[in-house]
């Protein structure tokens, strides 16, 4: 989530009133897609870039335009938001913020800073608003960490900004805690044999810049190596049966396909809901609706554009569905249908307790 899009000066001039929901004018979704504002950037914040979603609420991280590496020693804000849009919350953390999730089982916020080197993670209990800090030792790729994946018991992290290239470290690592210590294992090689799903022939993967991940329908990782302009999805990650495909990612101009960076990829979970994205560049949060979605449908956020669209996963193509932006870059689908996900909740802490005790289950 690191590259930005320039600002263009005419598109934030549309974009600079009150935090109220309202009709985004400047921007443009094709029907039957409605497009309104959920959040303007509060006062003194920019730069808005993860969504993560718990309950009824959300939270926006806002890089403010801070050094990647947290070597300008500023802070970045973690904002809370009703599902309305009215901010009730702001955590403050040290170094730029990028990686933002949610622990399904534990219900904790995890706020990763610094994605370019020097990283640091913050872990959040959003009821008492105490956050506790955990550190990285030296990283195996020489950079930072830029987001997670909660994937059953395990915890994954993109290794992000790789210092050589080829990558001979990790694209992926694994991560537990211990004491105050963020502990990492490699996961996927950035050199790693990949089918490439369009040609269906075996390549050789160099991850110049892991960044953006997320889970799939069928519990796939898929990572976004935004540079390289490329989804890396591994199946059975951290096992003798992994997998990994590659898929190029482009869109339709009228000379032909055109290559194209993306950002977050967030999957239809429901036909009930809505999707959240960030533009950096503008300064908002958007929010886009309509009647009915079909589940399983991929959209991302395609700052290289820049437009949000959805994704074809044989092809590799997206198909623009909002233009008019600038730098959209976190995206998250809110599922607004009535399900009590309790039990499972609680059925999945039971069977990792035994199995994952690093997962602070006593954090207070």
């Amino acid at each position: 989530m690191k590259k930005l899009t320039t600002l263009v000066f005419a598109l934030a001039v549309l974009v600079i009133a009150g935090l109220t929901v309202g009709p985004a004018f400047a921007q443009t979704a094709v029907a039957p897609y409605q497009l309104t504002v959920f959040a303007k950037a509060p006062t003194g914040l920019s730069a808005p870039d993860s969504v993560a979603i718990l309950g009824d609420h959300v939270f926006v991280g806002y890089g403010d335009g801070h050094l990647p590496d947290g070597s300008d020693g500023l802070s970045s804000q973690v904002v809370e938001f009703k599902m309305d849009g009215t901010p009730i919350y702001t955590y403050t953390f040290v170094g730029h913020n990028d990686g933002l999730k949610v622990d399904p089982i534990t219900h904790k916020l995890w706020a990763l800073q610094n994605e370019d080197a020097n990283p640091n993670l913050v872990i959040i209990d959003t009821e008492t608003h105490f956050t506790r800090l955990y550190t990285f030792g030296p990283t195996p790729h020489g950079g930072g960490y830029d987001d997670i994946v909660f994937r059953g018991c395990k915890v994954y992290l993109s290794a992000s900004n790789p210092a050589n290239n080829p990558n001979t470290g990790p694209g992926i690592v694994s991560a537990h805690l211990e004491g105050n210590l963020v502990a990492v294992e490699p996961v996927l090689a950035g050199e790693a044999s990949a089918i490439d799903i369009p040609t269906d022939t075996t390549i050789t993967l160099n991850l110049q810049d892991p960044d953006s991940m997320t889970l799939d329908p069928q519990g796939n990782i898929v990572l976004d190596s935004q540079a390289d302009q490329e989804l890396i999805i591994v199946s059975n990650p951290d096992t003798a049966k992994q997998r990994v495909l590659r898929l190029p990612l482009s869109y339709l101009t009228s000379s032909g396909p055109m290559s194209v960076e993306t950002d977050d990829t967030a999957f239809i979970t429901s036909t009930e809901g809505f999707i959240l994205f960030a533009d950096k560049g503008l300064n908002t949060v958007y929010k886009l609706s309509r009647n009915a979605f079909s589940p399983g449908t991929a959209f991302t956020a395609a700052d290289g554009g820049p437009f949000v669209g959805t994704l074809d996963f044989t092809t590799g193509v997206v198909t623009p569905i909002v233009t008019g932006l600038s730098g959209p870059g976190g995206m998250m689908f809110v599922d607004t249908s009535k399900h009590d996900r309790d039990d499972r909740r609680d059925e999945d802490r039971d069977n990792c307790h035994d199995r994952d005790r690093d997962r602070d289950w006593d954090f207070h």
